[in-house]
């Protein structure tokens, strides 16, 4: 009788994280700790993953923007948060093989589109929460590009089953965390003139305090991973199988950023609105940026912020959609897609830039158009 009485007890639990209320419950932490980031130190939004990403491949030295170098803890907790519950849960799976080489070059080309305007899902939501209503236009174009993302799925894209892989392969990223912990804590250089970075331009030079923002990842990544949670599964659930859970938690992200950011003092409303042509311009190449990030996280099975919690749990696969997003933020700057090192404004891409974009809506519909499974096959 206990035994049954325990197995109860479990099940219950279980069910409470795939709950409504746990979705919600996740989405006001994230909502409450993103504007307290912000007002401790960290850049506008207080958590954007994109933009963290860049910093952290600033630091490595694969890029040297000024303004975008720093070894980010709070990716690192997003991680390590994410392991730590799947091992504690008991869902911690080496698994991987399903198109890897296409996943790359989705977090490659989602990286290129969210850096062209307001950043990933994550920050958008937050910078609207703060009244940067330039994040309006953003996510509409993500919108658009979750909707033909859609599209594609309904007609039968799909990237192939991932199949049980080597755990060492699994836990690869998480180890790469742990290291990237120590270089930072401990400030591990050869000379002056070697990595990690850090550059004192905004936004890399403002951080909250490392413990803190650790702290904060970890609790996100330990929460994200037991619900799920997924920016760009709010609106593809809605498309899909009309399912709001996860809609719920990104409103109850944005309520309470608002909230937080209204407390503290954060919440200034602008809009940049574009008078001359080539403003206009601008922001349809800009649009078409998140257009382009939208689908490419679609068809990659989840934003900046689930595919980081999907490496932490083993999903190798979203471990090189991350890499992809790494190596896409490296090729923006290097190669001068874009004008500026900081998400939030309008994209000034360059004309290189604007043919990547083309080049990445290019690769998704190709791959759409073509990665499809029959009736029967799997």
């Amino acid at each position: 009788m206990n035994q049954n009485n325990k197995v109860n007890r479990n099940n219950k639990i279980v069910d409470y994280f795939g709950s409504r209320g746990f979705m919600i419950f996740v989405g006001c932490v994230i909502g409450f700790l993103a504007p307290v980031l912000h007002k401790l130190g960290n850049p506008d939004t207080g958590l954007c993953i994109a933009c963290m990403e860049r910093d952290l491949v600033g630091a490595l030295g694969f890029h040297q923007a000024p303004g975008g170098q720093y070894i980010r803890p709070e990716i690192i907790g997003l991680v390590l948060g994410s392991t730590l519950s799947a091992i504690i849960f008991r869902e911690f799976k080496a698994r991987g093989g399903s198109a890897p080489m296409i996943r790359f070059f989705l977090g490659f080309f989602a990286m290129i589109g969210v850096l062209s305007f307001t950043g990933c899902p994550f920050g958008t939501i937050l910078r609207l929460a703060e009244g940067n209503l330039n994040a309006m236009l953003a996510l509409a174009g993500i919108i658009g590009g979750v909707f033909i993302g859609v599209l594609f799925i309904r007609g039968g894209f799909y990237l192939g089953r991932s199949t049980k892989t080597k755990t060492a392969a699994a836990f690869i990223l998480p180890c790469i965390m742990v290291l990237l912990f120590i270089l930072l804590v401990f400030n591990i250089r050869v000379n002056n003139l070697s990595a990690p970075f850090r550059s004192w331009h905004e936004p890399s030079s403002l951080n909250a305090p490392v413990l803190i923002s650790l702290i904060a990842g970890l609790v996100i990544g330990f929460l994200a991973q037991r619900s799920r949670f997924c920016t760009i599964g709010g609106f593809r659930d809605i498309f899909l199988i009309k399912n709001a859970q996860y809609l719920f938690g990104l409103i109850a992200m944005l309520i309470t950023a608002f909230l937080v950011n209204l407390l503290l003092g954060q919440f200034h409303v602008f809009f940049n609105n574009p008078i001359e042509p080539a403003g206009v311009v601008e922001y349809i190449w800009s649009l078409l940026g998140m257009v382009l990030a939208g689908l490419a996280f679609t068809m990659g099975g989840g934003c900046a912020g689930r595919q980081l919690f999907l490496s932490g749990e083993g999903d190798t696969d979203a471990a090189f959609f991350v890499i992809g997003m790494l190596c896409g933020a490296a090729v923006t700057y290097n190669f001068g897609l874009l004008g500026r090192p900081a998400c939030g404004a309008v994209g000034d891409l360059s004309f290189l830039g604007n043919i990547t974009v083309a080049s990445g809506l290019a690769f998704c519909l190709a791959i759409g158009f073509t990665l499809r499974i029959g009736k029967g096959e799997s």
